[in-house]
């Protein structure tokens, strides 16, 4: 899968990025879409693989972590999914398709967890499945 622990680790904070990007597509991030997240990990994540942090945490939760970091930064979205594109590209050959397949499973739970996914969430959804298909 992931041929080592530092590309692993990075690749759990894009998707950071990624999340974050999807939760502030509509400018704001309530609530409910960091429990959807949260839920993710927990439900999801952690059994992705082994990779560990530098604290010998799984790294999965370094999702979290970036996610809470850059709602303090409050920067528009659209840059950290630039940024988790750029990535992704990078390092395509390193992603299985289950973990693609949690991706979109877990980016669509953010966006459908307040109200149903509004204009903004399709948008930044919809480039997200042309960016996945792109890199399959």
């Amino acid at each position: 899968m992931l041929n080592s622990q530092k590309i692993g680790n990075e690749l759990y904070q894009n998707l950071g990025k990624l999340f974050y990007a999807v939760a502030m597509a509509d400018k704001a991030i309530r609530p409910i879409e960091v429990q959807r997240l949260k839920e993710a990990i927990n439900d999801k994540w952690l059994d992705v693989d082994e990779v560990e942090d530098e604290f010998g945490e799984d790294a999965a939760y370094q999702i979290e972590i970036v996610f809470d970091w850059l709602q303090d930064e409050e920067r528009d979205g659209q840059f950290y999914f630039d940024e988790f594109k750029e990535f992704f590209e990078e390092h395509k050959d390193r992603i299985p398709p289950k973990m693609i397949t949690l991706i979109w499973q877990t980016a669509e739970a953010i966006a459908a967890s307040f109200a149903g996914k509004n204009k903004s969430e399709l948008i930044i959804l919809a480039k997200l499945k042309l960016f996945l298909k792109s890199i399959q």
